[in-house]
């Protein structure tokens, strides 16, 4: 096994990581600006309980990320090591990107409705989580 036939898979995950930190990023600005915001305006800032609509996007945000992590990567590497390298880089580049695009879709406040347009990232992501698991149950059935 060597590294470099692996450089692609890598540059994706370590990509995909630096994502999530943005995403964590997000919900520390966001905490901040909205805790300057209560305080200016004399209320105080419920993190948890206050149902703000900017830190429930916010947290959406990050934490659809981390539902579909475990199983995008744990896919990825497989593919990688057992498929093909390329196809992983290929594939798990778009899911990244992908990824990336999820909260400037979903906007910068959560509400009752659901933006149709959030479904570019997610079926995008689930394809490519199904790809991943075909391409592996026909390699491992040949």
């Amino acid at each position: 096994m060597n590294i470099t036939d692996f450089k692609g898979p890598i540059l994706v995950t370590i990509a995909y990581c630096m994502v999530y930190y943005g995403f964590l990023s997000n919900i520390l600005l966001t905490k901040v600006s909205l805790f300057k915001k209560y305080k200016k305006n004399g209320e105080k800032f419920d993190r948890y309980f206050g149902q703000d609509r900017n830190m429930l996007a916010a947290d959406r945000i990050q934490l659809n990320m981390l539902e579909q992590m475990p199983i995008f990567l744990t896919l990825l590497w497989l593919e990688a090591c057992f498929v093909s390298p390329d196809k992983a880089t290929i594939f798990g580049g778009i899911y990244a990107a992908a990824r990336a695009l999820y909260p400037f879709l979903m906007g910068n406040r959560l509400g009752r409705e659901f933006p149709l347009k959030l479904l570019i990232s997610t079926v995008t992501g689930y394809g490519i989580i199904t790809f991943f698991m075909v391409d592996l149950l026909i390699k491992v059935l040949e």
